[in-house]
């Protein structure tokens, strides 16, 4: 059968990453955020503890401080977590140092301490909360943080820059593309869509599970594309993702 003109450009645009590179990313389910919920909270180092004694990947979010220091948190605002009113990276290292999270005496944890807890123990996965203009500096964090780490690791984002900017400037750092129907790359298939992966030139893809069955990633796992779903909250996404996904990010939220 006749290849599109798609396909046929995905081979050159969107290449095949070297299987050795990529093959962890389907060993093990990632608990998202670190195994939370009602009595860990997400991107703690208990949650992240947890989940790597029980043998999970780690799923975990990163922000950069004022001062320019890879944070493991989520939000932009740090008020959710911790009480505290402004944004993560408005605070330097020493403002952060006096935060807590919420209900516990765990301060926000920088990247690298959280690379030295999990050890190797399991894969983790680093998502870059990026910011319009300020890609580079966080990129740069993260890529310093991971220097000399000897596990499993991969990055991942749903600002496209990020995974081309690793390609540019940290090629032996593992890369990966968030997709969303929020987000640029959309849901619906279509040239711009894949002219946005193309520039971004990932080497997986973690897509979320709302947006499965999906026409894209199915060709993409097809052709030896790794294909990661998330969040998986259900039974029913699980068998769902079972089917069109290579491996899972997950919440259990009983932790």
């Amino acid at each position: 059968m006749a290849l599109s003109p798609f396909a046929l450009l995905d081979r050159f645009r969107f290449p095949i990453p070297d299987q050795r590179r990529v093959a962890f990313l389907a060993r093990t389910p990632y608990a998202h955020r670190g195994l939370h919920g009602t009595r860990l909270v997400e991107n703690s180092r208990a949650a992240i503890g947890a989940a790597a004694e029980a043998g999970y990947g780690i799923e975990l979010d990163v922000q950069f401080s004022l001062d320019g220091s890879a944070y493991v948190f989520h939000d932009s605002s740090l008020e959710r977590l911790t009480g505290t009113q402004g944004q993560l990276r408005h605070k330097t290292s020493r403002d952060l140092s006096e935060i807590t999270l919420k209900g516990t005496d765990e301060t926000i944890p920088k990247l690298d301490e959280i690379l030295r807890l999990i050890n190797g123990r399991v894969p983790v996965l680093i998502e870059l909360k990026a910011i319009e203009g300020h890609v580079s500096q966080l990129c740069v964090a993260v890529r310093h943080a991971l220097e000399g780490y000897r596990g499993e690791a991969a990055i991942m984002s749903l600002h496209g820059e990020v995974s081309r900017w690793f390609a540019a400037h940290g090629e032996k750092i593992v890369r990966g593309l968030i997709l969303s129907e929020n987000s640029e790359y959309g849901r619906e298939e279509g040239a711009e869509q894949r002219k946005a992966v193309w520039r971004a030139k990932p080497e997986f893809i973690a897509i979320d599970i709302a947006d499965l069955p999906s026409r894209f990633t199915a060709r993409q796992r097809k052709r030896g594309i790794p294909v990661l779903a998330w969040t998986v909250r259900t039974a029913e996404q699980q068998a769902l993702a079972a089917v069109h996904a290579d491996q899972i990010i997950f919440e259990a939220p009983g932790w």
